[in-house]
């Protein structure tokens, strides 16, 4: 009558938790990442959009979650989540 009770669900259970810690785990500490380093964006930082734009951050808007980048052909508004990395630190790091 009980063939395989508990043994049954094991290659399942086994299969979530595999899952979890290879996909789900990784991706939420990514987003977490992503999102500590768009709060802690400034004026005046050099930085590089997820679609290659280079510039540096002219304005910071907390109402929209958006900011205004200065390019060399003018001023751009973009969503925090748009931008990809801040390069002036990496400027100025030395070369290892």
């Amino acid at each position: 009558m009980g063939e395989g009770g508990i043994g049954s669900l094991l290659p399942f259970v086994l299969m979530f938790v595999v899952v979890y810690f290879f996909m789900i785990a990784p991706q939420m500490k990514k987003a977490k990442k992503e999102k500590k380093f768009a709060a802690e964006l400034k004026r005046g930082d050099k930085v590089v959009t997820k679609s290659g734009l280079h510039g540096k951050i002219a304005d910071l808007n907390d109402k929209d979650n958006s900011c205004i980048i200065e390019t060399m052909s003018g001023k751009l508004k973009f969503e925090r989540s748009a931008i990809s990395m801040e390069i002036s630190s990496k400027l100025n790091a030395p070369v290892k």
